[in-house]
């Protein structure tokens, strides 16, 4: 049984990891196709592209989720792989509702949020980092925001200094140029961070495996090399990132409507430092401080920074309300929906 469950689990990640890309290929793309800097189906294989990329860039965030959100390795193989599978079909439930509403949630959050309700659900309280969740969760949660909003609010201050004289044409032209090099990039983070994620959780299922007793292919899975810091193979890698790029390439036109146009509306000045500053905090979120945080959260608020700049009225607050109860509902909603997949899977398998 627990060789099934390790392959299902592979599945549900690869699932995940699809939905997380055409769930979240507006964060990366939604500014330039709202500015015309780019078509949609060049915005949409440009970032299918730049995301395979980033997901092969690092491990410090699936290493983060594998370790430090849930401890595994204490109890049977069935029940930890159980709890890897209902933190997915948590995860996955809440991405695909909030899709289909049009909401950019964080899929991270959801898959967070799926871990803990399905860690809660059959190992108990003891089981979770509270620690290192508030460390590299709770804390980059607030902050992340927080410095989108700000740097996107200064930056774009300095440049509007920059080219008050310039005639608005001229702008616009440069910017849309300079909007190709910006969406890369942003796509180039969301790689690095969402992808990463589902590295973690493949990994987690396949230590718990090992873990029991059972053997698999060094290739596979190696437990000495992940006892030394080189915790994701190179086939779970690849596998992520083809994952996420195939759902980026797909495309979300329902969350991209609501990035693009329904916060406020962008010209390229304003949709090129939205996407520099938000690239610029994934990159330093994962590469500095190992932390998984939002794309959404980061690109949604960055957005609403340059848009403040305009006036405050410029940015629709009532859309940026309905995104803020679905940030803050992700987590606990995710966890309900982990905590009863998990309870149900383990009455199947057990």
């Amino acid at each position: 049984m627990e060789g099934v469950l390790v392959v299902l689990v592979v599945a549900l990640a690869v699932g995940f990891d699809y939905t997380n890309g055409f769930h979240d290929a507006a964060n990366a793309i939604a500014t330039s196709v709202s500015t015309r800097a780019l078509t949609p189906r060049m915005a949409l294989g440009m970032a299918a592209v730049m995301n395979f990329i980033g997901a092969l860039l690092g491990t410090a965030v699936a290493t983060t989720i594998a370790r430090d959100i849930v401890e595994l390795g204490n109890q049977t193989p069935n029940i930890e792989l159980t709890v890897v599978v209902g933190a997915l079909i948590g995860a996955i439930i809440w991405n695909l509702l909030t899709w289909w509403r049009g909401l950019p949630s964080s899929s991270t959050h959801s898959l967070i949020g799926g871990l803990m309700g399905a860690g809660l659900a059959l190992l108990g309280t003891g089981a979770i980092h509270w620690g290192k969740i508030v460390q590299k969760v709770v804390i980059p949660m607030i902050a992340s925001p927080i410095l989108g909003f700000g740097m996107a609010f200064l930056v774009m201050v300095g440049v509007l200094w920059l080219i008050r004289k310039a005639a608005p044409s001229k702008v616009n032209r440069r910017f849309r140029v300079a909007q190709t090099a910006s969406a890369a990039a942003m796509a180039l983070g969301h790689g690095l961070q969402d992808a990463q994620k589902t590295m973690g959780i493949i990994a987690m299922a396949l230590f718990a495996y090992t873990a029991g007793g059972h053997h698999l292919p060094s290739w596979v899975f190696n437990p000495d090399a992940a006892a030394e810091g080189a915790y994701i193979p190179l086939w779970v890698k690849i596998v992520a990132a083809a994952a996420i790029s195939a759902g980026t390439a797909s495309g979300g036109w329902r969350i991209m409507r609501t990035l693009g146009r329904k916060i406020i509306e962008l010209d390229p000045a304003h949709g090129f430092v939205a996407e520099t500053v938000s690239a610029t905090v994934l990159y330093v979120a994962a590469m500095g401080l190992h932390a998984p945080i939002s794309t959404t959260h980061t690109i949604t608020t960055a957005i609403m920074g340059v848009g403040a700049t305009k006036r405050l009225s410029a940015v629709r607050w009532g859309v940026a309300k309905s995104i803020v109860i679905a940030w803050v509902s992700t987590i606990p909603a995710a966890a309900a929906v982990g905590a009863l997949a998990t309870w149900l899977v383990h009455l199947i398998v057990r």
